[in-house]
């Protein structure tokens, strides 16, 4: 079982300009090494047989035949492997010479694949050695002892484990339409390109851009091996550059200038691109007259690649146990970024109602936290007194003191108006009302609490003219740990898609960003303070007593799975691979399977069972790639079945 991941390797070998036989004993040693360590494919630079700068030797039939030779050499040398090859030669095709990948398998040629787009400006002469695939008509050739189809009609590999890629020489990619867009749209996954990009001062930069663009636009896997040291320095440099990216991110790079050969090995999630595909309908709209079937047999040719002895799955990927953490230097950017998302949402429906005034609760938890400094930023930017912002702190069985303090030392630090309003005297009442014995420390003791402070908040709302602003996160949604048309609901929540995990991030940047000294201890505090509901009497100590991350699990773990569910929806077989991986060896936070197992198996069956929930939520703001409102992202039948989900963990 692969879990959807096919594993590559970028080569860059050394290299003798015009010596194919060294070339070839290079390239074995690396093709060795890689069939060792598991790769499936393995690709090499542009012409990487004779070396990219030949020049005017590409004309002299010695080169050319001793390349043909050498060929058959490295055809002879996999007969026995099962990686794919991919490396680069000049061959002559009828009375054309092409610049071509070779594609190759257990000592048999797939294709040959010739370049399409020959850069002949500035520092490059490609055409005068070599025609383009544009100037070839099918043909069928004899090469390296085997007699092979050659044609302009691009071509898709169908590996035995289930991926499928497509190749494109160095230029290809620099074209407004490069070869690779018609074959991701065709249906391939990958993308290999043999490069001889030379080293120009700001051009790498420029290289990753387009790579990564190229990456994203089609949603696919590009691995790129470009020429190295060896290669001649007569006029240019080359730096030897061997990437692998996927959907846009660069999951593998090799060292820039070195003189020693290189090789790159890596895993590319080609079920995680697939998914993306299926769920991007601008995609699928583009591949429509690509997947005509009149067209695809005219313009794609598929080819079935050859089969492999099974080989034992072993991740080599980092991942990374807070996907919804950006993943950037500059943390403070990405949360100023989060944060003004925020608040351009909640003046936006300020500004369409009329509204000077707004209500929340504030418990001096971190949820309630950030929310209030969403309100005191929007009514900043909007030009608002800060006393239109009413925070209503709600002593409860079960609030402790140091919530209670913080909560008002934060209402009183930012300025705005405070409201204190016990909800015990009133709970009692309703406990007598329904007859529920006080002692009872059940849901119904604890939900009474959540609904008295939600219609205190809403009556509020209607007595000042205000609008009440929701609280709750992410992942409390996905948990369903929310009580029912109690803090479950609002008239606009600011934190709605925004996991529990991000949340002190964002307050800490907010801590840090100018905010004034009171303020920032009070939330650096609340930052430190465990997360509870508080709805159950503190301990003995007057500490919380009902911390939420012992009931249902660590939130870290919770929105690992949420992101994967979600985002790529995998299997959870795969979320739990992917788990075991990500905090086997965390140094803050390390789960053994048996720990994660429990946890995924009670956060299925939570979110399955908790979707009624989800599907009455209030407005809020989208602000990352996963959202659970039912109006955006997720729709899911209330009464479906998880028995699916669990059996396959």
């Amino acid at each position: 079982m692969n879990y959807g991941f096919i594993k590559v390797a970028s080569a860059v070998p050394r290299v003798k300009v015009a010596d194919c036989a060294y070339n070839v004993r290079e390239m074995e040693q690396m093709i060795v090494r890689a069939e060792g360590q598991g790769a499936e494919i393995i690709v090499f630079p542009e012409l990487s047989i004779t070396g990219y700068t030949c020049q005017d030797l590409f004309n002299q039939r010695l080169l050319l035949d001793a390349a043909e030779q050498s060929a058959m050499m490295l055809l002879d040398f996999t007969r026995q492997l099962d990686i794919i090859t991919i490396f680069g030669a000049p061959i002559i095709v009828g009375n054309l010479l092409l610049n071509c990948a070779v594609v190759i398998q257990k000592g048999s040629i797939l294709a040959i694949i010739p370049k399409t787009f020959l850069p002949n400006y500035k520092e490059f002469y490609e055409k005068r050695w070599f025609a383009s695939a544009q100037d070839l008509h099918d043909t069928d050739i004899i090469y390296a002892g085997s007699h092979i189809h050659v044609s302009p009609q691009p071509i898709i590999f169908n590996t035995y484990t289930g991926a499928t890629f497509g190749v494109e020489l160095c230029e290809d990619v620099w074209a407004p339409e490069p070869p690779s867009t018609k074959l991701t749209l065709a249906g391939a996954d990958i993308i290999f390109n043999l490069s001889a990009s030379d080293e120009l001062i700001g051009k790498n930069a420029y290289l990753r851009q387009l790579l990564s663009q190229q990456s994203a636009r089609t949603m696919s896997g590009y691995v790129y091996a470009g020429c190295g040291f060896g290669e001649s320095t007569q006029d240019v440099v080359y730096g030897g550059n061997a990437y692998v990216y996927e959907n846009g991110k660069c999951i593998a790079e090799s060292e820039r200038f070195s003189f020693e050969p290189q090789m790159i090995i890596t895993q590319i999630d080609y079920e995680k691109l697939r998914t993306e595909r299926a769920c991007n309908t601008t995609f699928v709209n583009a591949q429509r007259n690509v997947n005509n079937k009149h067209h695809m047999e005219s313009c794609v040719k598929y080819i079935d690649c050859q089969s492999i002895n099974p080989k034992d799955f072993t991740l080599l990927r980092k991942v990374n146990p807070t996907p919804f953490i950006p993943d950037t230097k500059d943390m403070s950017a990405s949360c100023e970024e989060i944060f003004s998302i925020q608040v351009a949402g909640l003046a936006k429906r300020l500004t369409h109602t009329g509204c000077n005034t707004v209500v929340i609760g504030i418990s001096g938890g971190l949820d309630s936290t950030l929310a209030l400094l969403v309100c005191v930023k929007t009514f900043d930017k909007l030009k608002l007194p800060r006393t239109g912002i009413v925070g209503v702190t709600m002593p409860g069985f079960g609030t402790t003191d140091r919530t209670y303090s913080n909560a008002m030392s934060l209402m009183k630090s930012l300025g705005i108006t405070i409201r204190e309003i016990s909800i015990k005297e009133a709970c009692i009442q309703h406990f007598k009302d329904i007859e529920h014995d006080i002692d009872v420390h059940d849901v119904t003791y604890e939900n009474s609490q959540a609904r008295e402070r939600t219609q205190i908040l809403m009556d509020l709302s209607n007595q000042l003219g205000g609008l009440v602003i929701g609280t709750g996160d992410l992942s409390e949604l996905a948990l369903g740990w929310a009580t029912y048309n109690g803090d479950h609901m609002s008239m606009y929540g600011v934190n709605v898609s925004i996991p529990k995990t991000l949340i002190r991030y964002i307050v800490n940047y907010v801590a840090d960003s100018g905010i004034d000294p009171a303020s920032r201890l009070t939330l650096l505090d609340i930052i430190d303070t465990p997360i509870s509901p508080e709805l159950i009497p503190a301990d003995e100590n007057g500490d919380i007593a009902q911390k939420t991350e012992d009931l249902v699990g660590p939130y870290i773990l919770h929105d690992f799975f949420l992101y994967y569910l979600l985002r790529y929806g995998f299997k959870p077989s795969k979320i739990l691979m992917l788990a075991k991986h990500a905090f086997a060896n965390d140094a803050v936070h390390k789960y053994d399977e048996e720990t994660i197992r429990k946890w995924l198996t009670t956060f299925l069956r939570r979110f399955f069972s908790q979707q009624f929930k989800r599907s009455c939520l209030p407005d809020g703001p989208k602000v990352g790639s996963v959202s659970l409102s039912p109006r955006g992202d997720w729709r899911m039948p209330s009464d479906a079945c998880s028995t699916m989900w669990l059996e396959d963990i």
